[in-house]
């Protein structure tokens, strides 16, 4: 049962992260549309950040946090490790940096988002170094 739960997870895993990359990127494209002025391609954006965000994006979150519980009630002495406790801490970054999102989609569908594309690059940025870390954690286990 345990290497089903586990496929599953890591299933769940690369789709959220894919969400996770590509929605800031969206955003991008969405704050170049908006400062050239271009209604049509803001409306396909918006179109576009809402489903991901709504049918990729948080069903695959929803996923990773279930199967992950589901995975240490089957190994519970996992939450003993420390490298456990650090990849538990970037989950949860990783769930406030899903909801900071949401608001960035929400501002920028009402208009009143003013940060830059160059914001944007940047921000996308930060699920990258989660994955890079959470990936070492999980496979090494340093600690």
């Amino acid at each position: 049962m345990y290497l089903w739960v586990k496929a599953f997870h890591l299933i769940a895993v690369v789709t959220w992260f894919a969400a996770l990359f590509y929605l800031p990127r969206l955003f991008v494209y969405h704050a170049m549309a908006r400062d050239k002025g271009d209604s049509q391609a803001i409306e396909y954006f918006q179109v576009m950040e809402r489903k991901l965000y709504r049918g990729i994006m948080t069903p695959s979150m929803i996923a990773v946090l279930v199967l992950g519980g589901w995975l240490l009630l089957l190994v519970p002495g996992h939450l003993s490790n420390g490298w456990m406790h650090v990849k538990l801490l970037l989950v949860a970054l990783l769930i406030g940096y899903h909801h900071v999102c949401l608001a960035y989609m929400k501002k920028l569908a009402a208009g009143a988002c003013l940060k830059s594309p160059k914001f944007f690059r940047l921000f996308n940025e930060a699920p990258v170094i989660a994955l890079v870390l959470i990936v070492i954690l999980a496979m090494v286990k340093p600690f």
